[in-house]
């Protein structure tokens, strides 16, 4: 786990795949490995959100209703999982990691030549909230169900739907992602899925690791740092199918 907390610290993503994926080769069954690292999720983003929102890179009219309708449907989401076979789980969730990965391309496609823009908070509330209802509920369904961040979904979402910048875009997802962990994780919790005392030695880890790991993040290249946002829910994704 520490292993894995510096590596995301470095990337700057949730690494909820990568928590899947070992936990998975140290014989955890696959639905508490969801729920344990979706609920880890909950606490590895809070300092991250804050931190954007000292700086001003959060739209909070998006992050709090995305995310609010994201909850609920990662709620529904853990139910969903418990009624999937967990030799068929395993094939999905490496399967949306691979998807990840596509849509991380996708971003840095998009984000290039992308002028950074001031955060807009005037947009109505008959269409943000559409809009809102319509990424989280996704996002969350898909969080809830197979125990990913689905961040580079909320990414794309966010910049499509709310036309934010990349960095906005960054700082709303941390926000987004931190109701839908509580709503999936306390699911999870109900269908009797998360271990407590595993989801202490998680956070132990990972929270360790991504401190350290995000003071390596300003030395690196950025085509490394693509790279490596790119290979790393591949490579998760590759450990979840081999194992």
């Amino acid at each position: 786990m520490l292993v894995i907390g510096l590596i995301c610290g470095f990337v700057g993503v949730g690494g909820a795949g990568f928590i899947i994926a070992i936990l998975v080769l140290f014989h955890i069954p696959i639905h508490t490995a969801l729920g344990t690292s979706l609920a880890a999720m909950a606490f590895t983003t809070l300092s991250g959100a804050y931190s954007h929102l000292r700086e001003g890179n959060i739209s909070l009219k998006a992050g709090v209703w995305t995310g609010g309708f994201g909850a609920i449907a990662a709620f529904f989401g853990s139910k969903l999982s418990s009624l999937i076979p967990s030799e068929h789980l395993h094939y999905l969730t490496a399967g949306m990691l691979f998807l990840s990965a596509i849509l991380f391309i996708l971003r840095f496609f998009m984000m290039k030549g992308k002028v950074e823009e001031v955060i807009d908070e005037t947009l109505g509330y008959p269409t943000l909230l559409v809009k809102a209802l319509l990424l989280g509920m996704t996002t969350g369904l898909l969080s809830g169900a197979f125990g990913i961040g689905s961040a580079p979904f909320i990414q794309i979402g966010l910049m499509l739907l709310f036309g934010l910048s990349i960095r906005q875009s960054i700082g709303t997802t941390m926000l987004v992602i931190l109701p839908i962990a509580a709503g999936g994780g306390f699911g999870y919790i109900m269908e009797g899925y998360l271990d407590l005392m595993l989801l202490f030695q998680v956070l132990a880890g990972t929270m360790a690791g991504a401190y350290l790991g995000a003071k390596l993040t300003k030395f690196a290249p950025k085509p490394v740092l693509k790279t490596a946002m790119v290979a790393t829910p591949v490579v998760a994704a590759l450990l979840i199918l081999f194992e």
